[in-house]
């Protein structure tokens, strides 16, 4: 099941939303990698795009499954 993947950029209004097959745990090993060397964040999205972020960059990284999005009105 694909995982959605946020991550916010430190003195940036906009976040990088992806779509991503990679398992939670190892999407969470490679903040934490990018995070202890300052190296890059480097993720794979469904569409078989590479997203690279610098590590000293990152604000924040939410993990989560993928929500189903509403089309419509609602009361």
């Amino acid at each position: 099941m694909p995982m959605e993947v946020k991550i916010g950029i430190q003195h940036t209004s906009r976040e990088i939303t992806l779509e991503s097959a990679q398992s939670p745990e190892d999407v969470a090993n490679a903040v934490q990698a990018a995070l202890a060397n300052g190296g890059l964040l480097t993720l794979d999205d469904d569409k078989g795009r590479r997203v690279l972020v610098p590590g000293d960059r990152i604000a924040y990284v939410e993990i989560g499954n993928v929500t189903s999005r509403r089309v419509g009105f609602s009361n």
